[in-house]
């Protein structure tokens, strides 16, 4: 049994106060045993920490870092020589980080879901270091073509990955010297299985039928979303989340222009549950691409959960799965007309007890004794 505090430094893709992924869900409900510090990217645009920040359990600062830049002199990056001195002002400012807050030396952990930083990482001292395989993140849009092996990097270092779906484990195919741990997406569930709170305005002033969408913007299908307003006039949609991509909403000119389509953008994450709850039925039109198949959306538990009948585009093997809980289309087309089917699903208890299955206090649980299980071999 390992004694003492652990100590953990994660590096995300992600911001922690941006969008709640699956990141600050399981490093939230870690015990008390374990300090935990978050690397957050620089974002443009976005709110950022550069004085540290406390979250529950865990401190959070921002450190800019390499990541994919969306204008042509991007392309510098390709040169090694620039990003090695591009890159040394966050190195710089990361080392000065772990070692004022304490998060420096030989017997830590390193975490990372970053690839970016991963030849970094992978030369910081630590005593276990592991991958959290949550997406494909070299399937990204204007992935450069080093970031493979950036990654590589990290996993030549790592002892442990954890990942979202069979479809990704074999298609990152880590070295044999890593173990390779299933470990999905989940739900706060009673947050969303609670008693029902009040309908947020948007969805009052909708009315009637409401076909929702919780979620990121940038991966759904919007031609399909088209179609499916244009076929369906009498029901509202409505479309709840962020965009990665900025001015996202602005580009969607054909969609803006249907009068049953209704954006409501990012909203607190205490507030998620009461859309969802009130949505009529809650839809998945996700793209079909290389980088949604290999996903785990948390999406499907957070309705699930809800209790509300759910429409689902087969995209990946966590909604092929859900087929006793969800409507799932197997073509676009089948999406379209299965609208009203799906409306009329009244699975409600079978949803939420699939749903319960996948807590996220189940999941840190299991991460937890994964990790101590690995120190104390790496103790032996």
């Amino acid at each position: 049994m390992l004694e003492g505090k652990q100590r953990l430094v994660w590096f995300s893709e992600v911001q922690w106060d941006f969008l709640s992924t699956r990141k600050q869900r399981l490093l939230a409900r870690f015990p008390d045993s374990w300090d935990i510090l978050f690397i957050e990217p620089f974002t443009l645009g976005r709110k950022h920490h550069w004085m540290p920040v406390r979250r529950g359990r865990v401190l959070v600062v921002t450190v800019p870092f390499l990541k994919r830049v969306p204008f042509a002199f991007g392309r510098l990056l390709n040169i090694p020589a620039v990003r090695f001195f591009l890159g040394i002002p966050g190195v710089a400012m990361m080392l000065f980080w772990t070692l004022v807050l304490g998060f420096w030396g030989g017997d830590r952990v390193i975490g990372l879901s970053n690839v970016y930083w991963g030849p970094v990482a992978a030369r910081l001292p630590a005593r276990l270091g592991f991958y959290d395989a949550n997406d494909d993140h070299l399937a990204f849009p204007g992935s450069p073509p080093w970031l493979a092996g950036y990654r590589a990097a990290w996993l030549r270092r790592a002892k442990l990955m954890f990942s979202v779906s069979s479809e990704l484990s074999e298609r990152i195919a880590p070295p044999p010297t890593v173990r390779v741990v299933p470990l999905g997406n989940g739900v706060e569930y009673e947050r969303f299985a609670g008693p029902h709170c009040d309908v947020p305005l948007p969805l009052r002033e909708a009315g009637g039928t409401v076909l929702g969408y919780l979620g990121a913007m940038d991966w759904l299908d919007v031609p399909l979303l088209v179609r499916v307003a244009g076929r369906w006039p009498g029901f509202s949609i409505v479309l709840v989340g962020p965009a990665y991509e900025h001015g996202w909403w602005e580009r969607q000119r054909e969609l803006r222009a249907l009068p049953n389509v209704r954006y409501c953008g990012l909203v607190p994450y205490d507030e998620v549950p009461c859309w969802v709850q009130h949505f009529s039925l809650a839809l998945m039109p996700m793209q079909r691409s290389p980088l949604k198949r290999a996903s785990d959306p948390n999406k499907l538990y957070e309705y699930a959960a809800a209790g509300v009948p759910v429409l689902a585009l087969n995209y990946c093997e966590a909604v092929e799965r859900a087929r006793t809980v969800a409507a799932v289309a197997d073509t676009e087309e089948e999406f379209v007309e299965m609208v009203p089917e799906a409306l009329a699903d009244r699975r409600n208890d079978e949803r939420r007890a699939f749903a319960r299955q996948h807590s996220w206090d189940a999941l840190a649980a299991a991460m937890v004794a994964e990790l101590h299980r690995a120190l104390q071999e790496e103790g032996s």
